[in-house]
């Protein structure tokens, strides 16, 4: 039997409007829709496809992940993944895996891309809307002039030695140490030329474009909160 093909599929960060055209083919085409799931059994990522897309009829395969996992323990949650997608594609049926946002950047997916890859399966990466992309729409800003660069910021990474690189800067999933940003971004003069989009796209969505006016109490902002640095 002819094994399937596993499909990285963007679906954005949030809002249905933001799955591409191709994004939903690929849905519509696949039988299975493999999600990631939280340790509270939330599935975002499926949420926000289905919202564009119906799914009714599709076989639904949860992929527990947790963020704050040690490593042996995200190895062992990546091999149950893995082992469960290859079952499915052994049986000749094609999956789409959904991620938030583009499955090109910080996508759980991509490493499970690249495990089933190693094996011998097919796999095809369809790209979404990443959130920053979308962040910068709501805010209604340019994130480059004709010559500055853009740096990408994951929120654990040195904002200290970050902020020093010229152009702008893209604070990802900054929720968790934000106090500390905000503080940062005031000892280097920069809150006037940053802006905070929270759970862009989503129901929560919350927006500051200027953070020197108006900054989030604390408790306000989620694990989804990304500050646009531009300079």
């Amino acid at each position: 039997m002819k094994r399937g093909t596993l499909y990285a599929v963007g679906v954005g960060p949030g809002k249905a409007g933001h799955l591409t055209l191709l994004a939903a083919e690929t849905l519509r085409a696949c039988p299975v829709i493999a999600a990631p799931r939280t340790g509270g059994g939330h599935m975002l990522a499926l949420e926000i496809a289905q919202k564009a897309v119906p799914l009714a009829d599709k076989t639904v395969l949860p992929l527990d992940f947790a963020m704050k996992r040690g490593e042996a323990e995200r190895e062992s949650a990546y091999a149950a993944a893995e082992r469960a997608l290859c079952a499915v594609l052994d049986a000749g049926q094609d999956i789409a895996l959904v991620n938030l946002g583009d499955v090109s950047i910080y996508a759980s997916g991509q490493y499970l891309l690249e495990r089933i890859r190693q094996k011998g399966y097919a796999a095809v990466m369809v790209p979404g809307i990443p959130s920053f992309c979308a962040a910068a729409a709501r805010l209604g800003i340019s994130l480059t002039d004709m010559q500055s660069p853009v740096h990408l910021v994951p929120g654990e990474a040195n904002l200290a030695q970050a902020l020093d690189w010229p152009g702008t800067k893209i604070l990802m999933k900054t929720g968790r140490s934000l106090p500390g940003v905000l503080q940062l971004l005031a000892q280097r003069q920069l809150l006037e030329k940053s802006a905070l989009v929270c759970d862009c796209g989503l129901a929560a969505e919350r927006v500051w474009p200027n953070l020197a006016n108006q900054q989030p109490a604390q408790g306000e902002t989620g694990y989804f909160a990304l500050v646009i640095v531009k300079e």
